[in-house]
């Protein structure tokens, strides 16, 4: 029984989750020091724990190996990820805390939503507006955690004009979720 449970548990997209959330201690250690070294390597884990993200889910579709550890950890690290870096990002001047509020607020509600609809039966998935937020969320962190300008790109720039779309995707998507539950509760 342990042997095969740790067998659920222990999958590669769940080690992948897992050290995704081992990144995010490391992300915030290296902003700590908000040079150039400490931020290129905050902007260095912050990336390699995106691209897990993407990873993860997608072997775990192919190969078959969907958990519901899986399923719960995911998203989750994937929150603590975000949040952690933007909030660590704010004391730096790199980002404004309206931001940083918006786009958390909306992910509390959301959460709250999914427990809400998973006491009804009814699972709401990340739809496509979802993942194209994450993206956006990811390469302007990314670009913020690196700030300075290296071959002629002003990072912090860049970053702030990929978060404007994250922020305007983060909002849509959030009203799109709740469209959706909205219908799944009241038809029509």
């Amino acid at each position: 029984m342990k042997k095969e449970l740790k067998k659920t548990i222990l999958t590669l997209p769940n080690v992948m989750t897992l050290s995704r959330l081992a990144c995010v201690p490391v992300v915030l250690i290296c902003l700590f020091f908000p040079g150039k070294t400490g931020s290129f390597m905050a902007a260095l884990f912050f990336a390699v724990a995106s691209l897990t993200d993407i990873l993860d889910g997608f072997l775990a579709r192919k190969y078959g190996k969907v958990t519901v550890l899986g399923k719960f950890l995911d998203p989750l690290v994937d929150k603590i990820l975000v949040s952690v870096t933007m909030i660590m990002l704010i004391p730096l001047g790199r980002i404004p805390a309206w931001m940083v509020v918006i786009i958390i607020a909306r992910e509390m509600a959301l959460t709250g939503l999914r427990g809400i609809a998973a006491s009804d039966g009814i699972v709401i998935q990340a739809g496509r507006l979802g993942k194209y937020k994450t993206f956006l969320q990811s390469i302007a962190l990314t670009a913020l955690c690196i700030h300075y300008t290296y071959g002629g790109i002003n990072f912090h720039l860049t970053g702030m004009i990929v978060l404007w779309a994250a922020l305007i995707m983060t909002l849509w998507s959030g009203w799109d979720y709740f469209r959706k539950f909205y219908q799944v509760l009241v038809p029509r």
